[in-house]
């Protein structure tokens, strides 16, 4: 028998809307039929560049840090952190914090995730 990650899900407040954010932060699409209750986004062709993401709106809100999070990878992490945030991202720690290598963000509905320089 073997066993891998179908995806990744997030608990979220409008599915839809979450989606499009993530969707627009990987360069991928979401998938048809997204409403505020269910929303995903297929696996890229491209194995390397991630799993589904699915997106279930949940009835209570966020009330903590997230337990798991996303790592990007980027080769300008300058110019991706600047894209991310004109998505909508809020950066909450800097490069300079983190060794010049990671970036710390927040999504529109407060999950936190990392962009980290490649190479």
């Amino acid at each position: 028998m073997s066993i891998s990650v179908l995806g990744l899900s997030f608990d979220t407040h409008d599915a839809a809307i979450l989606a499009q954010f993530w969707a627009q932060a990987l360069h991928r699409a979401v998938n048809d039929g997204a409403t505020e209750d269910f929303a995903s986004i297929a696996a890229d062709t491209d194995s390397r560049l991630g799993a589904v993401l699915m997106f279930h709106k949940v009835p209570e809100g966020k009330t903590v840090k997230n337990r798991v999070h996303l790592d990007l990878q980027a080769t300008d992490v300058v110019a991706e952190a600047d894209r991310l945030i004109n998505l909508g991202a809020q950066q909450i720690r800097s490069l300079a914090e983190n060794n010049n290598r990671w970036i710390s963000f927040r999504d529109p509905e407060g999950n936190e995730f990392d962009l980290v320089a490649s190479g």
